[in-house]
């Protein structure tokens, strides 16, 4: 055996490059608890927050195991309390709920419903000319998509539902354009034009959960849905129609062929009709909970109740089996981070920083400036939804010190944390992946293209919109 081979025999094999982050986690976390200029806890929950970023960038194991060891670190550090902390938030629980009403969605056959209905409604003259059909298509999907996040929490849960029904639809395309287009651009409306409804994204749901647990404030369904419902609802969902539109249009002008219609094709069973019936429930208790004041939690529980009752329900217990619940404990040790940092005094440190930065008379639209900046640093360096429970403890206390309304503040941020331009910033962006129907190189330009758009159009004109009223 020559030389070169035996150093060959001798070397380790396909070494996983992502446990790289374990090591780097460590190293900056010892050194955060030698060499930062804080109190000892302070730095023992800085160096736990930064150990487990670190992994949860790199991804060496699932984003859940990360969150048990943060809870285990967390727990045994400073105490049993701080660690569950996440787990009576009623944002952990809605978010769990809408895992349930997407699962019980999925099994009703009201998914497919979407399916059978664009294409009934698709005029015939349409199906003549690939680009008018495509454009047809995008703009339908991409709305009904939208309307989704009025029904079901949680983006992941909506992208694994409508991603076999789009991947469908576009098989009416011969152009793998055409189909990466139908794919991602109704994926992206029901993802980015999340931030327009609050129980549309599990930002929106942890950065009001940790606003609530902080300091006590509550805003409402209805609040957050005309705030932000018309820019960054309808007008997130506008941009990313443009851009797959300008992206992935058909370049030939050839017909597709109409689908065999039966004549009951159309007509909704008795499970999907029960289905939908419930999901109108729930949007009611959301929508009126200016009147009643409860928690969107409510909403979410009465339709996952509805939907496995005995007798009534559409599913049976036994589709729990089905339903991937590993996400609570990435979300408890989110909560868990977020309300570390906070009794540590870490987050009163950070907004002191903040503050310095700022003269005493900024603007609101100097701040959410800042704040944007701030956000889109952090969702750099971490996943968006841990980026969630370090940022938001300190804008709260930043507000607060600077007088400053909290409202457009957190409601800024939550835009931000749901703009994105490389999968590892989001689960989201992961489970589009894992469809296999786009590459990660079409994912990241849909992402970086309807985040640019966001920052440089649709995010101004918020700010504006605030900078008027508050």
């Amino acid at each position: 055996m020559d030389h070169s081979s035996t150093l060959s025999a001798l070397s380790i094999p396909d070494i996983d490059r992502s446990w790289v982050s374990l090591p780097v986690g460590l190293g900056v976390s010892v050194a955060v608890l030698l060499y930062a200029p804080v109190s000892g806890d302070t730095a023992g929950m800085v160096a736990i927050t930064v150990l487990c970023v670190s992994l949860w960038i790199g991804s060496p194991v699932k984003p859940w195991f990360t969150g048990l060891v943060c809870i285990g670190l967390i727990g045994v550090t400073f105490s049993t309390e701080v660690a569950l902390v996440g787990f009576r938030s009623p944002a952990t629980w809605l978010i769990v709920l809408g895992i349930l009403i997407g699962e019980a969605t999925r099994t009703s056959g009201l998914a497919d419903l979407i399916e059978r209905w664009v294409l009934r409604r698709m005029p015939a003259a349409r199906f003549d000319k690939n680009v008018a059909a495509y454009r047809y298509l995008l703009v339908t999907l991409s709305f009904a998509s939208l309307l989704l996040t009025v029904l079901i929490p949680s983006s992941v849960v909506r992208v694994l539902i409508l991603g076999p029904v789009l991947i469908s639809i576009g098989e009416l395309f011969e152009e793998r354009r055409a189909k990466v287009g139908i794919f991602l651009g109704p994926l992206f409306a029901t993802f980015y034009g999340s931030s327009g409804v609050l129980t549309g994204s599990l930002a929106n749901i942890i950065i009001t959960g940790i606003v609530e647990a902080n300091v006590g404030v509550s805003i409402s369904w209805t609040e957050w849905l005309l705030w932000m419902g018309p820019i960054m609802g309808v007008g997130r969902t506008v941009a990313i129609i443009a851009i797959a539109y300008f992206l992935y249009r058909p370049r030939n002008s050839r017909s597709i062929a109409r689908p065999a219609e039966s004549e009951d094709a159309f007509e909704m069973t008795s499970d999907e009709r029960r289905m939908l019936g419930f999901l109108l429930l729930g949007v009611a208790v959301w929508a009126t909970d200016s009147f009643h004041g409860l928690h969107p939690l409510y909403g979410a529980l009465l339709v996952a109740l509805l939907t496995f009752a005995p007798k009534i329900g559409v599913v049976e217990s036994e589709t729990l089996a089905e339903a991937d619940f590993s996400i609570i404990f990435f979300l408890g040790a989110i909560f868990a981070i977020a309300e570390g940092l906070q009794r540590t005094a870490f987050t009163d440190l950070a907004a002191k920083a903040i503050l310095s930065n700022l003269s005493g008379d900024a603007s609101l639209v100097v701040v959410l400036t800042v704040v944007s900046i701030a956000s889109v640093v952090l969702v750099f360096m971490m996943e968006g939804l841990a980026a969630a429970s370090v940022l938001t403890p300190i804008l709260t206390a930043f507000t607060s010190g600077a007088g400053i309304p909290l409202l457009p503040v957190v409601m800024v941020e939550a835009v931000v944390l749901n703009s994105y331009f490389f999968p590892y910033q989001s689960a989201v962006l992961i489970a589009i992946l894992g469809l296999d129907m786009a590459d990660s190189g079409e994912v990241i330009r849909m992402a970086a293209l309807g985040s640019l758009l966001t920052f440089g159009i649709l995010l101004p004109i918020q700010a504006v919109a605030f900078a008027l009223v508050f």
